[in-house]
């Protein structure tokens, strides 16, 4: 779409009238009468250059077809534009066309109007009574001035909301600041924002030294590390500083949000938002839904979201929620092919191929290793392959060795010798006999134990729909959108298969939690897909 005056400059128009239209096109045809008057279908001046050297035209065009990682709209569309200067007029048109039929009933052009719906049923809450109304919110603050704390506050900012952050030294609050504005100045120096805009945005941004100054806000969001005894202390304190009616959200991507509410004597207003790296970007937010939540409170989150821009979907509380507890089932399969006998640079080959930009392996270098590794070790729990990377001091990107090495100044992931012996020293010490492992069973090794755990998920009433799943990993966790979602995609694939293999799957490895989730065996056993589900939790009569 683009508006009539670049469409008159670019010859798409013949004229652009002001005034009474019918005054007008009748002085446009006197005009036009005994002069030549070319159809817009016939004119050669704008694919002259192209025609001359497709050779240009096709370089420009493989970028756009490698940046759509197999997918078909891409290629239609690069094929149409090069049949409107390699084909007759009539034939190009014929042609696109059929390309236009063929993929608007492709599995592609379902998975995307479905990602299209579910996106808009996603934030309805099916119990919530229709009268519930958000509270107004004008001013928020921000605890803790972390990489997430600031993307935090620049996405209020950015939405036009004065924002505070709040640190316990001036030092890290200052660091927090500092790097908020290297953010700015990079989107700036891309021309994706101008310096006014950049200078209104962190005119929005201020920094406070005491939690005293949440009493100014309407909206709190704590962003401090993943450690509950200091989120509780945070929310108690939370309770006595904050006016009464404000929204206190917590950020966390794992923990219990009924403890953290357990902590104030308003649990009401008490609820997860848990924002995804980087912040400011990422456009999902996962709205964790405590037992004591209010409806208002829900409401007003909702609403939040929305005005910060993003897609927010509201879920239950559960050790991970949705996204994160079902990326811990990938999380152990992709350690137990390492352990079997593939290689890191192997299983991302294989998940870039299925579509996502980038494989687990690599996308853990990027987050850094050493969050998951003290996760683990406030669990007690230890994984034989990445912590003794991270004890090595590889957390990834970071540090400049992770799962790969990087060189200086480059996030391109090189395969390092040091880790593949680490690998089969892993696999030795455990006594498992490697062996060669083919695409097609990564692919199911790290796709169907993340439908399994999205069926446990449904089945719990965790997520109120298939199709809130397939939101939270397209937008949250880079699900590639014409494969529809986990859920979308395991109905594609059929229930049937995807169950039979995770029982050889079980089997083979004798982990228990690989067994066919019961909702996911009745449905196949009943013929039927997730999409058949129509109540939260439970299949359809």
């Amino acid at each position: 779409m683009i508006p009539a005056d670049r469409a008159l400059a670019q010859g798409i128009l013949d004229a652009v009238l002001d005034g009474d239209l019918i005054t007008g096109a009748i002085a446009f045809a006197r005009n036009a009468v005994g002069k030549p008057l070319k159809l817009v279908r016939d004119r050669e001046d704008k694919i002259a250059a192209a025609r001359a050297n497709p050779g240009s035209y096709d370089e420009a065009a493989a970028k756009i077809v490698g940046r759509a990682r197999g997918r078909r709209a891409q290629s239609a569309c690069v094929e149409s534009v090069r049949n409107a200067f390699q084909l007759p007029f009539d034939d190009g048109l014929a042609r696109e066309q059929a390309l236009f039929r063929e993929l608007v009933v492709s599995d592609e052009s379902k998975a995307q109007r479905h990602v299209f719906f579910a996106e808009r049923e996603a934030a309805r809450v099916p119990d919530m009574p229709a009268s519930t109304n958000p509270r107004p919110f004008a001013r928020a603050a921000v605890i803790g001035a972390g990489t997430m704390g600031g993307g935090i506050a620049m996405s209020f900012a950015n939405a036009g909301i004065p924002v505070a952050i709040i640190e316990t030294g001036a030092d890290l609050l200052h660091k927090g600041l500092d790097r908020v504005a290297d953010n700015y100045r990079t989107t700036v120096s891309r021309g994706r924002l101008t310096q006014a805009e950049m200078d209104k945005r962190m005119n929005l941004i201020s920094g406070k030294l005491e939690l005293a100054a949440v009493a100014e806000a309407d909206v709190v969001v704590e962003a401090v590390f993943e450690e509950m005894e200091l989120k509780k202390q945070i929310f108690g304190e939370l309770d006595r500083q904050a006016r009464p009616g404000t929204l206190l959200a917590t950020n966390t991507s794992t923990l219990d949000v009924d403890a953290i509410a357990r902590s104030t004597q308003r649990p009401q207003d008490v609820l997860g938002t848990h924002f995804f790296s980087p912040a400011n970007v990422m456009r999902l937010l996962e709205i964790v839904r405590g037992k004591a939540t209010s409806y208002e409170a829900l409401a007003t989150a909702i609403a939040l979201g929305r005005k910060l821009g993003k897609v927010p979907v509201v879920v239950g509380n559960c050790d991970g929620f949705v996204g994160n507890r079902m990326l811990a089932r990938r999380s152990t399969e992709s350690e137990r092919l390492l352990l079997e006998g593939a290689l890191p640079q192997e299983v991302d080959a294989a998940v870039v191929k299925f579509g996502f930009p980038m494989g687990p392996f690599a996308m853990g270098d990027l987050a850094g290793l050493d969050v998951g590794w003290r996760i683990r070790r406030a669990r007690g729990v230890r994984a034989e392959i990445s912590d003794p990377l991270c004890e090595a001091g590889r957390f990834g990107q970071k540090t400049g060795k992770g799962y790969y090495s990087y060189q200086s100044g480059s996030r391109a992931p090189v395969p390092d010798p040091e880790v593949e012996q680490v690998i089969v020293e892993a696999s030795r010490r455990l006594g498992i006999a490697r062996r060669p492992i083919d695409k097609q069973e990564i692919i199911e090794r790290m796709i169907y134990p993340m439908i399994n755990e999205g069926a446990r998920i449904l089945d719990e009433g965790i997520a109120y729909r298939p199709g809130d799943v397939d939101v939270i990993w397209v937008y949250g966790y880079g699900w590639p959108v014409w494969r529809g979602g986990p859920m979308f995609h395991a109905d594609q694939v059929g229930l049937a298969q995807i169950r039979d293999r995770l029982a050889l799957y079980a089997q083979r490895t004798g982990d228990k939690t690989l067994q066919p989730a019961p909702l996911l065996s009745k449905l196949a056993a009943d013929g039927r897909g997730f999409a058949s589900l129509k109540a939260p939790g439970a299949a359809a009569a």
